[in-house]
């Protein structure tokens, strides 16, 4: 019978970063838990990099319409890791020893469905969440199936490409189903905070003509930056969405893509779009908070659509790696060490974050 292939020696334990009380007060601290060992058909990946994402502060806070982790078994989220294989189950034959591999969000699928087979597995009703149902990426050791692993290019180290597992998968999905072409302008609400910062980058890469929305001079500097051809800080602006109109040819936009979760970004967001324009759902407010809708008038007078995307699949994630790898897209992002893990966190809870924030499991 096949042995699971394991490097030099592991450890028993590492370390990981995992909630203490989960709901509205909880805290999140660094403790060593078990390496754990691969099943014949996983992977086991020491992680080298995570990015911290605001579903992992969801998770922990157990605002969304979800069971909580505690429900199955899980301490640590996080969805966003870089780093090595280092050990294969005795059935993997498609990965060796030291080969970069990443964590995205959904764990595996069952690819014998046909939403598997369109390639949207990632809204396969098998496709579970890693960090959620599965121990994630603030854990350094992490098990992956296989088949469902993404492949890091060269050319792309793990500090670009934990974030772009989530964040920069999320947003190349929602430009590619939006539709838009070279030249339509997209407007991204939240567009200096974690996914929206690679939007601006992605959208420009594509052609598109970009205007970014969100608040506070250090925002306006990042987004400008990246290629935002103009920047509202709805901080100064009283009608941010007339504003958005205004700059966009007096017409509006193609296309509002809502990186933001706050109830305004959402209710602005209809308003901001031209005849034929299309709202596009990203960011996650808790459950109750924002609604993604307007008066049904405005949407029959302007032939407006609203579509929520979630994150890309394993192409999608390979497609936003390639942006990177040809210098399109890089997360902008602040290094943490493992020990300062939960400053991180509370960092990105309190939204004082412009880009992205990156653990270093080596530091």
């Amino acid at each position: 019978m096949a042995q699971t292939s394991v490097s030099s020696s592991l450890p028993k334990t590492c370390k990981a970063g995992v909630v203490i009380n989960e709901g509205p007060d909880f805290k999140l601290a660094v403790e060593d838990v078990p390496v754990p060992e691969p099943g014949p058909n996983d992977v086991l990946i020491k992680l080298n990099t995570t990015g911290i994402c605001y579903s992992d502060i969801h998770y922990m806070l157990c605002d969304l319409p979800i069971p909580p982790m505690s429900s199955f078994g899980v301490r640590s989220p996080g969805h966003e890791g870089a780093g090595i294989v280092v050990a294969l189950g005795s059935n993997v034959t498609n990965w060796k020893i030291g080969d970069r591999a990443g964590i995205k969000p959904a764990y595996d699928a069952c690819f014998d469905c046909e939403l598997c087979w369109a390639g949207k597995e990632t809204y396969c009703d098998q496709s579970p969440q890693i960090g959620l149902q599965f121990p994630g990426s603030y854990q350094q050791y992490v098990l992956s199936p296989a088949r469902y692993t993404q492949r890091i290019p060269e050319g792309v180290d793990d500090f670009i490409a934990g974030p772009i597992m989530c964040s920069g998968s999320t947003i190349y999905c929602s430009i590619k189903e939006s539709g838009l072409r070279p030249g339509d302008w997209a407007v991204l609400p939240g567009a200096g905070g974690g996914v929206g910062h690679m939007g601006v980058q992605l959208a420009r890469a594509m052609g598109m003509r970009v205007v970014g929305v969100d608040g506070g001079e250090e925002k306006r500097e990042l987004c400008m930056r990246l290629g935002c051809e103009a920047f509202v800080d709805f901080t100064e602006v009283e009608d941010v969405a007339g504003e958005v109109v205004g700059i966009c040819d007096g017409k509006g936009a193609h296309g509002v893509f809502v990186t933001a979760m706050s109830k305004e970004a959402y209710a602005s967001a209809p308003l901001m779009c031209r005849v034929g324009g299309k709202v596009m759902c990203i960011g996650l407010p808790p459950t109750g908070t924002a609604f993604a809708g307007a008066d049904p008038l405005l949407f029959v007078g302007k032939n407006l659509t609203v579509m929520g995307t979630k994150v890309g699949s394993l192409l999608d994630t390979t497609k936003a790696l390639e942006f990177a790898a040809r210098g399109h897209m890089k997360p902008i992002y602040e290094v943490f060490p493992l020990t300062k893990m939960p400053d991180a966190v509370e960092k990105l809870r309190s939204g004082k974050v412009a880009g992205r924030l990156v653990i270093d499991f080596n530091a």
